[in-house]
């Protein structure tokens, strides 16, 4: 079926789109996506419209292009140029923001970062909103693309949330960080989980602080860090306490 997407002509697809009945209808725009074809995807553009498809429907398509295996800049301008602009009901924001995290890691995993302007627009999309976000759910669902996106030159944000931010938010950006590959997380990195785990600057809730010592234990401890948290369980309520123990002592087997 999806083969024969990609050869067919744009108003076929969107023929097929329309005519679909309801319950077949997801399928027909899953295949769509994953045939990625120029026709298909003008196609998806012409039928999907944000503001009155059900969300059901729009978090289908969300989810194909955000599992997409190698997507295109065609479909992250599909899914940006959705997203612009638009009265979208919550959930479909948020499935749609962290979409394009998402598709821009792709696409730079296949060294399109820098040369497409659609990933351009992609990462301003989400670092801008994350600039001129005022509610802490907002700042999550931001850091979460973020932390999708994966892009080196987004750790300073990234620290900069999970140190001083609300609590959700600074759980969100500690989680971001943790998806990124060892040799991103530098001593600067380290130091700042040092400073939230041991509560030097400000309290952190307990999340954060068990997400910071499982990536100082994680990434090549040193000796003292591990001494440090140790001393630290002596404080620490039993949860976390045997929590971090544990930790320790797999590290060790």
């Amino acid at each position: 079926f999806i083969k024969m997407l990609r050869n067919a002509k744009k108003r076929d697809v969107l023929q097929l789109l329309r005519r679909a009945p309801e319950e077949t209808l997801p399928f027909v725009v899953e295949a769509a996506v994953a045939a990625q074809s120029v026709a298909s995807l003008a196609a998806l553009s012409d039928f999907l419209d944000f503001s009155k498809e059900p969300k059901s429907l729009l978090e289908k398509f969300l989810y194909a292009a955000a599992f997409s295996p190698r997507p295109s800049e065609e479909l992250l301008r599909l899914v940006l140029d959705k997203l612009d602009g638009k009265q979208l009901a919550p959930e479909v924001w948020e499935t749609g923001i962290v979409t394009v995290g998402s598709l821009v890691s792709k696409l730079c995993q296949q060294k399109l970062c820098g040369l497409q302007q659609e990933v351009e627009r992609g990462v301003e999309t989400i670092l801008g909103g994350l600039r001129g976000a005022k509610e802490e759910s907002e700042m999550v669902i931001y850091l979460l693309a973020l932390g999708n996106a994966a892009l080196p030159e987004t750790i300073p944000i990234l620290l900069d949330y999970a140190e001083e931010g609300p609590a959700a938010a600074a759980a969100a950006a500690i989680s971001a960080l943790r998806r990124f590959p060892a040799p991103h997380l530098s001593d600067k990195v380290k130091r700042a989980m040092r400073r939230i785990f041991h509560e030097q600057r400000k309290s952190y809730e307990k999340t954060c602080r068990l997400a910071a010592a499982e990536m100082l234990l994680d990434n090549q401890p040193l000796p003292m860090d591990v001494i440090n948290i140790l001393l630290a369980t002596k404080e620490l309520e039993a949860e976390m306490a045997t929590f971090l123990l544990l930790k320790v002592r797999n590290s060790l087997h």
